[in-house]
């Protein structure tokens, strides 16, 4: 039995981690035994950090730039942001107006944390990246998810109107996040024009993660809802390094909102994570401010990728794919495939992990049910372990239809 005193906050118990680390132990615990795996599952460019980004952290680091930073960013790091933002954007963000954090995932628990109080509903279009819940849940909110419309061939899109339907006088934000993980979506201008209309009507923030803003194929159009000149009456903005750049390991990321909210946020930051990393943020600066070309071919491989995992999928029996608009996944609908197996989605993965080497991720992981016939591949990884992987998975799909 255990002590009173150890018993956790309740709350605890509600917490669920991420599913994507969980699958990624069981690849590497198989590649341990010698069997290779492709993997689609975890979501990290597999490139190398730009040359010139890395020489800026050794320079920091060589000129002792080590210590403790101011917690909302170092002055030329939140310069940089802005003037990112605004040259992009049309924003008109004041570098007074970031917060420096520690990744996206702390933007993410920083603006839920400032605003969701016990009892608040938090809107979440599903599928969806499992942070977003979970940050929702500790702070005694409650998640309230809307699926989005899956159309064979096309994707996802969001549907206002189911978003509406649910809103309550306890709604308290809607949770964006575009370019779409995991579903490698990009909602239309229109879509949000509606979304920020009833933000406007019903008093209700928007929090939006643009994370893989920079990742946009086809020639499709990405608007960031920083673009609305009234974004400080109801936007909480995030981004960061992670994606873009290909520092998921430097921790890097930013919080935008109104100036008159910053000093909250700033004592709650410091209180979690004292400042971001100092050699991190200068390697920020030189980051944003170029060269870029790097950035460029690294976004051309990725749509080249979501191209061939396409070619390969669209022609695989019980699968239905689609053509990713950004992002680097796919969430293809595998119902067919799944019930030609008479089997659900996980024993499909586990099927393709354990007999075949592919790692793919059961979309249930992306809550809440909207997922529950998907799966998500990541396509940031080698692309001939794109194009094999594709090719077991369609093999395996033709084998099983007949």
């Amino acid at each position: 039995m255990v002590s009173p005193t150890l018993e956790l906050n309740p709350v605890m118990h509600e917490i669920e981690g991420e599913t994507a680390f969980t699958f990624l132990a069981l690849a590497r615990e198989l590649q341990s035994r010698g069997r290779r795996v492709i993997s689609f599952g975890i979501g990290q460019p597999d490139f190398v950090t730009p040359e010139h980004i890395r020489n800026a952290a050794k320079k920091a680091l060589d000129e002792g730039f080590t210590g403790y930073t101011e917690t909302a960013g170092i002055p030329e790091l939140r310069e940089a942001i802005a003037e990112y933002l605004n040259n992009r954007y049309g924003a008109d963000v004041h570098p007074d107006e970031v917060v420096v954090t520690t990744g996206a995932k702390t933007a993410i628990f920083l603006a839920l944390a400032a605003y969701v109080r016990p009892g608040d509903e938090v809107i979440i279009p599903e599928p969806s990246y499992y942070a977003y819940a979970q940050v929702v849940k500790l702070f005694g909110g409650k998640p309230i998810y809307v699926p989005m419309d899956f159309e064979p061939g096309y994707g996802f899109k969001l549907n206002i109107d189911k978003i509406e339907a649910v809103v309550t006088d306890k709604t308290r934000a809607i949770v964006v996040n575009n370019p779409h993980n995991p579903t490698g979506s990009i909602f239309l201008k229109d879509q949000l024009e509606a979304l920020v209309e009833l933000a406007r009507r019903k008093g209700i923030l928007i929090v939006a993660d643009e994370i893989y803003d920079n990742f946009v194929y086809s020639g499709v159009e990405f608007t960031s809802l920083l673009s609305w000149e009234d974004w400080r009456n109801y936007l909480l903005y995030i981004n960061g390094f992670s994606k873009t750049f290909s520092m998921t390991g430097w921790r890097l990321g930013y919080l935008v909102v109104r100036k008159e909210v910053i000093p909250r946020i700033l004592d709650l930051a410091v209180t979690v994570y004292s400042c971001a990393p100092s050699i991190a943020q200068k390697a920020g600066v030189v980051a944003l401010r170029g060269p870029w070309e790097p950035v460029q071919e690294m976004i051309k491989t990725f749509e080249e990728r979501a191209r061939i995992l396409y070619e390969e999928l669209s022609k695989a029996p019980g699968i239905e794919a689609y053509m990713p608009q950004g992002a680097f996944y796919m969430f293809p609908r595998v119902k067919g495939l799944a019930e030609a197996m008479n089997a659900d989605v996980d024993e499909l993965v586990k099927k393709l992990l354990y007999e075949k080497g592919v790692l793919v991720l059961p979309g249930k992981a992306f809550p809440d049910k909207a997922g529950l016939w998907h799966i998500r591949l990541s396509f940031a990884t080698s692309t001939n372990d794109v194009r094999e992987g594709a090719r077991i998975i369609r093999e395996l799909a033709e084998s099983i239809a007949k």
